[in-house]
């Protein structure tokens, strides 16, 4: 399993996302019933956002976000960066995979 951060950047003011905001989370949700992602949430200031998933691939999880709300309506735009977790919380041993 690869890990990544997936940082969001709005391409629009507040007041244009805050309608599309509960479909986002709606979205990110069904990652996480899918076990793909761990966190997320907004950058302060609120020029994006910062998600820590992971992935077979970088291919899968970018074809994930391509169905996100913020994605589809213009609101944000996404950059992928793959790391690997050599240290961590014992209580994630499960989710990194070590």
């Amino acid at each position: 399993m690869k890990h990544f951060i997936v940082q969001t950047t709005y391409l629009v003011p507040a007041e244009k996302r805050g309608a599309v905001v509960g479909e986002h989370r709606a979205f990110l949700q069904i990652g996480y019933d899918q076990g793909m992602l761990l966190a997320s949430g907004p950058q302060e200031p609120s020029v994006g956002g910062i998600i820590v998933a992971r992935a077979e691939s970088r291919e899968i999880l970018e074809k994930f976000f391509l169905d996100d709300p913020f994605q589809l309506q213009g609101i944000a735009s996404y950059q992928f960066t793959e790391f690997l977790p050599v240290k961590h919380q014992p209580f994630l041993k499960e989710w990194i995979g070590a």
